[in-house]
């Protein structure tokens, strides 16, 4: 029987492998061949282990990945090149990759690699056509698009959609039709402001059939308070903003007060290049005000130690390699950090690159201890003091609730330079040459002649409109904060290794549109949001799953769950548990006992101490981040440790989410307390669940809904009135205030019903 299987399982696979390059060699071959787009994933996938950027791997001594290796001569025979522009024939490497003898056809069999005729078929044409090559596609400058011309102009209702309805038809393709308005709603107000829509906001969205009633929604969500925190919240994983220190002796840290400008920023929609030129050097901008200084908070966020023993200058380097690897992913989405030991091997980045640009950060006066946990330091100079005088006047944005001074972390440089040594193998006490300040060259070359040497100059050069990574990073990730993925898959590397973008024209019309309207972001949000293909509907064809299994080419919206923090959100705010106001300390909700006190040394934040009255319904963003422990149920739901900065969150799914949602205290609370204040209202008992449906998934129930939790609602008040202690019990969850219940097998048996809307798999996704 096991033989039979294997066998079985043998020849499916090769009936799929048959079938599969039936497939890709009947596939068209396009009109112009890339070098960027077609032959170097190929190569690269199939040639470079031997012939790529690793020494101690090459073969041959023949190099695949640069541009002299691919025209080059053959060491055995230097009559003869490796490529031969215009004449694939005459090309080395298009005679072994079309080969039948297994003597001399690349890669050789026992690789296991090979390439399929379509694949064979595109180098030989790309080499006919001249075999041009092109360095990385993100390093050149994104230059002015066409916006294509299709073929269904009504659908297209701005240029995004015409660049994604041609990469649809081009797969044979076609968009979905627009989402109803409940549907649309309830993404469009997760995705601005990171709530449910209200009742009263669905009831006047669904009453008015003005031709520009979506626009008039977008542009009230895109001015709501709410805009600002949910804009701020993939900032603070960019940021890898928390509440303690981090390492082993976790102490406290008071960075709020940053967490608040950001949110700020966004509500008062500071154009993008302000943003990032505040935050990286506000403090050396000519005249800086106390609003300019605390935005470089932004670069203090990173772990620092507060344990007895460490070596000062160990520790040092490595808050300067946080701000280092933090400006490559953050604003260049390149792995910088590969390049701290040794040259990197797939990017263009030496490590004399790296500690170039580790020498921006390196002027800082600081110690690699940090003050005094004992005495429960929270802020290591340089660092500013925020008194009730700066909320008054500049930084009015802050929470006023608070006490006042209070300490948070800056950027200063010292009045003497500090000299950078390129560290030899990344150690920090193994110094090689004196390297200044320098950024990688295959970007956009460093012009001292117009840049300051300091971290104002980088911000510049970051900012320069020749930068090519910049503006198409940012819009790659507010595009992924939509759509669930970037135009670019891998959002922090657009180097080498990383994806290619799926829509490159699209991919850099946004750039440039983006910095030529001023590095407007609600501007860009709102042009994403107004598109069809944001409107589209999540539903989807067999034909399309069968093309198009991931989405790439959007032809329907995707479903993607919300974030730990909105699934949060939406509980609080469908119950009116919600505290809404901006800002202030960070809050310790509900957690299961002992977790801080089982994984801390006994100093620091050694003990959990949780809050209570409104403090226990802040929005989640708004939740104690205890680096060694983040908060638990955060956790199961993909949300960011902080550690180090992240661009794009993962997306798992496990059985302790649905744990979770069924036993966290926060839900039951919810559910308790929204059932008691329908109950209030005395509803007959379809009115009743029809409200807490409308509240908690933002649309009517249909007849079959309403049947089956009428059904549930009946059984469970017959349950609760045979066992009123049931009732009873089940109603104590959480600390809120009991409301006038009335009859409390109803209420329970209400809250059983709630309880059970909100563990719908659609509560939790948009």
């Amino acid at each position: 029987m096991v033989a039979r299987g294997i066998l079985l399982i043998l020849l499916v696979s090769g009936t799929l492998m048959l079938s599969s390059c039936g497939r890709q060699s009947s596939e068209r071959l396009p009109d112009v061949v890339e070098y960027n787009f077609h032959i170097r994933p190929i190569i690269s996938d199939r040639c470079f282990k031997c012939h790529g950027p690793d020494a101690r791997q090459r073969k041959a001594n023949l190099r695949l990945d640069t541009e002299d290796g691919l025209y080059a001569a053959l060491k055995d025979n230097p009559d003869g090149r490796v490529i031969v522009p215009g004449e694939p024939d005459h090309s080395e490497l298009y005679r072994r990759i079309a080969s039948g003898d297994t003597a001399e056809v690349m890669p050789p069999p026992t690789s296991r690699l090979s390439l399929t005729d379509h694949e064979i078929k595109l180098i030989g044409k790309w080499i006919s056509q001249g075999a041009k090559y092109q360095k990385h596609w993100a390093f050149i400058p994104p230059k002015p698009v066409i916006v294509p011309e299709i073929s269904d102009r009504q659908w297209a209702r701005n240029e995004i959609d015409r660049f994604i309805f041609e990469k649809l038809e081009e797969h044979g393709l076609s968009p979905s039709d627009e989402a109803g308005k409940e549907l649309l709603l309830k993404r469009v107000s997760f995705d601005l402001t990171g709530l449910p829509p209200s009742l009263q906001r669905q009831e006047s969205f669904l009453k008015n059939e003005s031709a520009d009633a979506y626009e008039k929604m977008v542009d009230s969500l895109l001015a709501d308070k709410h805009f600002g925190e949910r804009l701020a919240l993939p900032w603070l994983d960019v940021a890898r903003y928390a509440d303690s220190h981090g390492y082993q002796d976790d102490g406290l840290r008071t960075m709020w007060p940053w967490r608040d400008w950001v949110i700020h920023a966004f509500n008062e929609n500071y154009p993008f290049d302000k943003f990032v030129m505040w935050q990286l050097a506000g403090d050396l901008l000519p005249n800086p005000n106390r609003e300019m200084l605390l935005a470089t908070g932004f670069n203090r966020n990173h772990k620092i130690t507060q344990e007895g023993g460490v070596i000062d200058e160990e520790y040092r380097v490595e808050y300067v390699t946080d701000r280092t690897n933090t400006f490559g992913k953050a604003f260049l989405a390149l792995t910088l950090e590969c390049a701290k030991c040794h040259d990197h091997k797939y990017d263009p980045i030496s490590q004399k690159d790296y500690f170039s640009t580790f020498a921006f950060f390196n002027q800082v006066p600081e110690k690699g201890l940090v003050g005094d946990i004992m005495l429960n330091s929270m802020a290591d100079p340089p660092k500013m003091y925020i008194t009730k005088e700066d909320v008054d006047g500049i930084l009015n944005f802050i929470n006023r609730k608070q006490q006042f001074p209070v300490e948070v972390m800056i950027m200063k440089d010292s009045s003497v330079v500090r000299p950078t040594y390129l560290l030899v193998r990344g150690a920090y006490d193994n110094h090689g040459e004196i390297v200044h300040q320098g950024v990688p060259a295959a970007v956009l070359p460093f012009d001292t002649s117009a840049y300051p040497a300091n971290r104002l100059g980088l911000a510049q050069w970051l900012l320069s409109k020749d930068n090519p990574l910049t503006a198409r990073v940012f819009v790659n990730r507010i595009w992924q904060e939509f759509f669930g993925r970037g135009i670019v898959k891998t959002a922090g590397d657009f180097g080498m290794q990383g994806d290619l973008p799926s829509h490159p024209q699209l991919l850099d019309w946004l750039a440039l549109d983006f910095m030529n309207n001023g590095w407007n972001i609600k501007r860009l949000v709102k042009q994403i949001v107004m598109s069809s293909t944001y409107r589209q509907s999540a539903s989807t064809t067999e034909t399309a799953r069968e093309i198009d299994p991931e989405n790439i080419w959007l032809s329907h919206a995707p479903r993607v769950r919300l974030t730990s923090e909105s699934i949060k959100d939406l509980v609080l705010a469908s119950s009116g548990l919600l505290t809404d106001e901006i800002g202030g300390p960070s809050v310790k909700p509900y957690q299961p006992p002992g977790i801080w006190e089982a994984s801390t040394s006994g100093r620091g934040l050694s003990h959990y101490i949780q809050d209570h009255d409104e403090k226990l319904y802040r929005r989640g963003m708004y939740n104690f981040i205890k680096r060694t422990v983040p908060p638990p149920s955060m956790l199961m739901f993909d949300a960011s440790s902080r550690d180090q900065c992240e661009v794009r969150r993962l997306r798992t799914n496990t059985p302790l989410q649905a744990l979770v949602m069924m036993n966290d205290p926060m839900v039951l609370e919810g559910a308790r307390v929204l059932s008691e204040r329908i109950m209030m209202e005395k509803p007959a008992k379809d009115e009743s669940i029809e409200k807490a449906f409308r509240l908690i998934l933002c649309r009517n129930p249909n007849s079959k809904e309403k049947s089956a939790l009428s059904v549930y609602y009946e059984g469970e008040v017959k349950r609760f009135r045979e066992h009123p202690d049931q009732a009873a019990a089940f109603l104590q969850a959480g600390e809120y205030r009991h409301e006038n219940m009335g009859d409390v097998p109803e209420t329970a048996a209400l809250m059983q019903v709630i309880h059970t809307i909100y563990n719908l798999d659609e509560a939790i996704t948009k």
